[in-house]
């Protein structure tokens, strides 16, 4: 790979050679990360994958399995079902980058060529990580986002603090997808809402609006930050 292909132009310790340029590319990734997560919220529990036990883990699934090729073995091992091909991401796929399977960012700084073995990327980060290592600020206000956008919240006093929500569709029939995470020793729930049921969600903290001290904004993924 060229020397120019190990830059971060951002700053944000995302790799240039990880982000999606082609407008075409940033679409197939948008629709499959919403489909695979929207999927997760209607398909039988016994067949949710078994790694799918909070919200973060909902996240790293999605954006894992988005960046694959998605031929005939793919949807026999995820058993996904879609009813039109949202098209392939051309640039690379997952696994087949000088990362291999360390997807996420989990150290802080600018990325440097050496971070490719020294432990700065992983398979697993958690929610805080994923937010502050792997994703930026786009807005406090919703109506901003686009489908594949993070929500994050920040819930204190909780003994698991960080929480996302995907937004899997937008404008009048706005919607999003997300796991509870576990409550009280008990395993939580994939649920899928309407952006109008979570604005009037019955627990204020849990609006996102801007006035709401605990939601920390709208969040979108390094690899489809700009690159002109």
């Amino acid at each position: 790979m060229a020397s120019s292909g190990w830059n971060d132009r951002f700053g944000d310790g995302t790799p240039d050679f990880l982000r999606l340029g082609d407008p075409a590319d940033k679409q197939a990734f948008r629709r499959w990360f919403t489909l695979i997560a929207d999927f997760q919220t209607v398909r039988p529990k016994d067949q949710v994958p078994a790694e799918i036990t909070d919200c973060a883990s909902l996240l790293r699934y999605a954006y894992r399995e988005a960046l694959k090729r998605h031929d005939d073995t793919w949807f026999q091992s995820t058993g996904i079902e879609v009813s039109a091909l949202p098209g392939e991401i051309r640039a690379w796929h997952y696994p087949n980058t000088p990362l291999g399977a360390g997807l996420f960012r989990v150290r802080p700084g600018s990325f440097e060529a050496a971070d490719a073995s020294n432990g700065a990327f992983a398979q697993f980060a958690d929610a805080r990580t994923l937010v502050e290592r792997n994703a930026y600020f786009v807005s406090r206000d919703v109506r901003q986002a686009e489908p594949g956008d993070l929500l994050f919240y920040r819930q204190f006093g909780q003994s698991s603090p960080w929480h996302s929500m995907i937004v899997t569709r937008i404008g009048g029939q706005a919607a999003v997808a997300y796991h509870t995470g576990p409550n009280h020793q008990k395993p939580g729930e994939l649920r899928r809402v309407s952006l109008a049921e979570l604005l009037d969600h019955p627990q204020p903290q849990w609006r996102p609006l801007p006035a709401n001290p605990n939601f920390l904004g709208v969040f979108r993924w390094n690899i489809l930050r700009g690159m002109q």
